[in-house]
């Protein structure tokens, strides 16, 4: 009998992480959402209450009595963004984006890696475009992700039973992109962008590849 197949995806309450989400339980898979609001995460999954901002309770998180032995996969997908030029940008937008977008995932694999090592799992930071190139106004954002990148490159050469995936996507039609286009003060076109089960589709290509082979970075580009 085959065990069952554990995953955990954070910023699963909307957006891309909700997409991958649901489709880990529609396939029968058992997916532990990581969401900051009770009620968030989509039906099926078992839901742990966290703050990503908050280091102590991250810290702790991998003492809870509930995580399964072995997690198949770790996606984590979860993100704030403030725009803003250096010249303006503040103490606490710097600390939020860096906190949530670069050391709550940090925190949450170093708290899970024994989990994960049993599983020989694979782990995916979901970063940005953002990650690979810095524009005006988006320095601290930027900041986070060109971080995230340092932190799966490091995570992928000291883990050797670990799978480690970033997954570089162009704008994408969720909720933090509608409020990046207010920020910018732009009008805002789901249609134009990525959809996020487009994102969704190569982050479980990532997960569900053959144990011979393992896909360092997936970039993805708005089409047309």
């Amino acid at each position: 009998m085959s065990q069952p197949v554990h995953h955990l995806v954070t910023g699963a309450g909307s957006g891309i992480g909700s997409v991958v989400a649901q489709r880990l339980l529609a396939r029968g898979d058992q997916v532990w959402a990581l969401v900051r609001t009770p009620g968030r995460a989509p039906a099926g999954c078992i839901e742990v209450l966290a703050d990503l901002g908050d280091a102590d309770a991250l810290e702790r998180i991998g003492d809870l009595d509930a995580w399964p032995e072995r997690l198949d996969s770790v996606v984590h997908a979860a993100g704030v963004v403030e725009l803003g030029p250096v010249a303006e940008l503040t103490a606490s937008a710097w600390q939020s984006q860096l906190a949530v977008n670069l050391v709550a995932p940090a925190l949450l694999t170093r708290a899970l890696l024994p989990r994960l090592r049993a599983a020989q799992a694979t782990v995916v930071f979901v970063n940005s475009g953002s990650g690979l190139r810095a524009n005006p106004a988006w320095a601290a954002y930027s900041a986070s992700k060109f971080g995230l990148r340092a932190l799966a490159d490091a995570l992928r050469e000291e883990e050797p039973l670990i799978r480690v995936t970033s997954v570089f996507p162009g704008r994408t039609a969720t909720a933090m992109q509608e409020k990046v286009h207010g920020q910018e003060g732009k009008e805002y076109v789901a249609g134009r962008w990525i959809r996020p089960e487009t994102v969704a589709d190569a982050i479980l290509s990532a997960i569900d590849l053959p144990r011979d082979a393992t896909v360092p970075e997936i970039a993805i580009r708005p089409g047309g």
